[in-house]
């Protein structure tokens, strides 16, 4: 019989349930130890129940929903606080009242057991409300990402049936306490509406191409990870048929590709593109020295600024360049050394920004960019070093400068969710390196934002400048020592432009261009999926 921490447990757990519900028990656990023994299974649940102890398994996939972003972020936050709380209530309250002895192990057959049996209290199961508590709390966010782990939490509630951990009842409790947590905390905290894209810039008429004719559409096939997404060129053949359209291939110069077509007999009206952040970046710098509009289909994996512009989804970009709906946006220019600007349409930085970017770049095509992601940033902070900077003038040490077009919503250290499209300004967001213990405030407000970096900061004993120093300008002058093997690289919508200058001191200067582009975009698009 398995131990309890007190002998009268068990006399509680028969004063306590019902008889018809310990009899539910015993005919659940002979059903079970009576089953036909496939050693596959039993030792594939017994590895999973031991991962799910004190909660590890959670914690990881937790990292992982978070390195995802969006919703599956939010559900990741939501899930490990019902974790927390729903463990905490099962454990340390619910086993010291409600108690009773776990299944007699003789009963259960040895293959299934647990290398280490459990002596705490059996009712109720800490596992099932662990499991239970952190799925809802992700389904309440992401009902996506809850429905994929619905499965994997029902495993370990039944692990603990099946190694003869707990009673039906144990399981069945346990489970409806997690649940049950998740959802008042929903009730307490209700879940984030998904905010709106930013419309807010001026409409304006753009030419409208009902079958895409006047339109040249640059295509990066090796963009985005979505598995549901359609075949770029057979996609656009059918729903804007008369649209030119040319595959991106490693070496093409985007900007000789359009210099070229504009020197055609039968020039662009409409530059497109099909791709993520750093293409789009890259063809809008061409449009606007062409002095045409641009046409984004989000390709990519975030798409950040096609969902802001207006165009989250493929559709919604084919149903606004038929009408010629768009807007007239903000955007930054990134100037380096005194090189041609760059076009800037969510961010540019340096630090270990661009460290992360270049890492993951190397590994997206293998892992995909979420997996790569976090991969990468795991790498990159196990190595990073602070710089020293001035940003316009003020001297620093810092782990990384993040310069964002538009005031932003997002309380990360990068910001990529603009409030407007039209405000005219810069977010600068400063990851400073000072005070006591630098590194770990550093990683904090790197890997969790503003809001755990402005905690951390309350500390007694802490510094008093805040880690992450957040402010608006309408221009910025940088200027970053270079290492002493290391280049300085500015990072720009996910694209890393290395300095080719041999000086110690790099700088470069990003500022605002108020109208700077007209883009494509429905004013009330669909929402994706």
């Amino acid at each position: 019989m398995g131990l309890t921490a007190h002998p009268f447990i068990a006399l509680r757990r028969v004063r306590i349930l019902p008889r018809w519900m310990r009899r539910a028990d015993a005919l659940a656990s002979r059903a079970i130890n009576g089953h036909r023994h496939l050693p596959s299974l039993d030792r594939a649940l017994a590895r999973l129940s031991h991962l799910a102890d004190r909660s590890r398994l959670w914690i990881g996939i937790a990292v992982v929903l978070y390195a995802l972003g969006g919703a599956a972020r939010r559900g990741a936050v939501r899930g490990v606080a019902s974790l927390v709380v729903g463990s905490a209530l099962a454990n340390l309250v619910g086993k010291q009242i409600f108690g009773g002895d776990r299944p007699v192990l003789k009963d259960v057959p040895v293959p299934r057991r647990l290398k280490k049996t459990p002596t705490s209290a059996s009712f109720p199961s800490g596992h099932s409300a662990s499991a239970a508590a952190f799925v809802t709390g992700v389904a309440l966010e992401s009902r996506r990402s809850g429905v994929i782990l619905a499965p994997l939490g029902a495993a370990v509630a039944y692990s603990r049936l099946h190694t003869g951990a707990h009673w039906l009842s144990d399981v069945v409790g346990g489970a409806a306490l997690g649940s049950a947590v998740a959802v008042t905390g929903r009730l307490l905290v209700p879940a984030r509406s998904i905010r709106e894209p930013a419309r807010s810039a001026p409409a304006v008429e753009l030419p409208a191409l009902p079958d895409g004719t006047g339109a040249l559409i640059l295509v990066n096939t090796a963009s985005g990870i979505d598995p549901l997404r359609p075949e770029p060129v057979n996609f656009l053949s059918e729903a804007l048929p008369g649209a030119a359209t040319h595959v991106l291939e490693e070496g093409d110069d985007i900007a000789e590709l359009v210099r070229d077509a504009l020197a055609s007999a039968r020039p662009p009206l409409v530059l497109g593109v099909w791709g993520g952040d750093g293409s789009v970046a890259a063809v809008a710098d061409a449009a606007r020295r062409a002095g045409l509009p641009l046409l984004i289909f989000p390709g990519g994996t975030f798409n950040h600024f096609a969902r802001t512009a207006g165009a989250p989804t493929i559709d919604d970009a084919v149903d606004a360049v038929r009408s010629g709906a768009g807007r007239r946006v903000d955007i930054a220019e990134l100037t380096i050394e005194g090189d041609e600007p760059l076009t800037v349409l969510n961010a540019a930085s340096v630090g270990i920004y661009p460290d992360f970017v270049a890492e993951r770049e190397s590994m997206e095509n293998r892992l995909g960019k979420p997996v790569a992601a976090l991969v990468a940033a795991a790498k990159v902070l196990a190595r990073a070093v602070t710089i020293d900077v001035r940003v316009d003038g003020r001297p620093a040490r810092v782990w990384s400068v993040a310069v964002a077009t538009g005031a932003n919503s997002s309380t990360s250290m990068v910001p990529l969710q603009r409030r407007r499209l039209d405000d005219g300004v810069l977010d600068v967001r400063v990851l400073h390196a000072r005070g006591r213990m630098p590194r770990l405030r550093g990683l904090v407000a790197l890997a969790f934002g503003v809001r755990a970096s402005a905690m951390l900061d309350r500390v007694p004993g802490r510094a008093r400048l805040a880690t992450i120093e957040s402010f608006t300008t309408t221009s910025l002058r940088i200027e970053a020592q270079a290492g002493v093997s290391e280049p300085v690289g500015f990072a720009h919508d996910g694209e890393v432009t290395p300095s080719a200058s041999e000086d110690r001191t790099v700088s470069a200067t990003v500022a605002v261009v108020p109208g700077g582009l007209d883009v494509y975009g429905l004013a009330s698009p669909s929402r994706p999926a």
